[in-house]
């Protein structure tokens, strides 16, 4: 029977992980749903510790405040539509205090680098080439938090621009992690609003600047398809959510196993598929919360906690163990 789709082929030299490697994912909406995805499923991981970022030279700036050792300070935010919010991070990580919003920034900033000497893969999702400068200091912003658009000047990044500061970066990040493996994808999502071909000319600019890096360095710069699965393979309306620029979820849980399928151990998509059927026991609302029945229930689950940790030790349980034992003492 004849194929009716064009089957994206995987790349070769995609790093297989484990559980007991140690990932950080950033970028833009890609990043965290698959982020989201292996925290679910217990791999050790950092997900977006500046909230969503699109354009490489914010993500880049990121990783060099994490090297650097920044600590921010009030003087790094401004204050605007009463709440208090810093250029370089998502409005997730807004308040209303600058002390409030601080201490969201330096308590996530200080875990992400304690953990860039200890990372086994770095995986890095751009979403676009357009980026926003302030107009008073040409600097690049993560998030432009709704100022006015006269405060910023915006461009289109250059295929050499992005080459240039990611070598640079690179070479930076293996001198405290020589071991470090980087995977780069690009959003498929589609950012309309710069117009469709403005689009196509940035998604083409982020994928030739990636091609150059993995050129650049073969043996730890790879990229994952993501783009090209959901354009290419699920090239259909019907495969996007109800704003026609989003990916369903359907779109999502497809690319997520073909996701796993390259670059999961086989023995890490079995240990996921436990902490999955642990996480659906948890799930589950009982019509008798207070019955011995749903107690015994409680106590298997735990039991099946105990034995994945006494084989897997580096898996962290302890959110589900605290949610068990706060339903047994009710």
């Amino acid at each position: 029977m004849d194929r009716f789709y064009t089957s994206v082929e995987m790349p070769a030299g995609l790093p297989r992980f484990s559980h007991r490697d140690r990932l950080l994912l950033m970028g833009s909406c890609f990043a965290t749903n698959i982020g989201t995805r292996l925290l679910e499923a217990k791999f050790a991981c950092d997900v977006n510790p500046y909230g969503v970022l699109y354009n490489p030279l914010s993500i880049s700036a990121a990783l060099r405040e994490a090297l650097a050792g920044k600590v921010y300070a009030e003087a790094d935010l401004y204050e605007h539509g009463g709440l208090w919010h810093s250029p370089m991070h998502h409005g997730d990580f807004s308040a209303p205090t600058a002390a409030e919003a601080l201490a969201r920034i330096n308590a996530r900033l200080e875990a992400m680098r304690a953990e860039l000497s200890r990372l086994d893969v770095l995986l890095l999702t751009w979403g676009t080439a357009w980026v926003y400068e302030e107009a008073r200091t040409s600097r690049i912003v993560g998030n432009c938090h709704k100022l006015p658009e006269r405060c910023f000047c915006r461009r289109r990044l250059p295929v050499e621009e992005m080459v240039d500061d990611y070598t640079e970066l690179l070479a930076d990040l293996w001198k405290v992690n020589p071991g470090l493996k980087v995977v780069f994808t690009v959003s498929p999502i589609r950012h309309v609003r710069d117009g469709l071909h403005a689009n196509q000319l940035s998604k083409a600019a982020l994928l030739l600047a990636i091609a150059s890096l993995e050129e650049k360095f073969p043996a730890a710069v790879c990229y994952f398809p993501a783009y090209e699965i959901v354009l290419d393979e699920l090239r259909d309306y019907r495969f996007y959510a109800p704003d026609m620029v989003h990916p369903s979820d359907v779109a999502i849980d497809y690319v997520w196993e073909r996701f796993c399928g390259a670059c999961l151990t086989d023995e890490a998509v079995k240990l996921m598929e436990e902490c999955y059927q642990i996480h659906k026991m948890l799930e589950h609302k009982p019509f008798h919360p207070d019955s011995e029945g749903h107690k015994t229930f409680l106590v298997q689950i735990m039991l099946r906690i105990d034995r994945l940790s006494e084989k897997y030790p580096y898996l962290d349980f302890e959110k589900e163990r605290t949610t068990c034992r706060i339903r047994l003492n009710k």
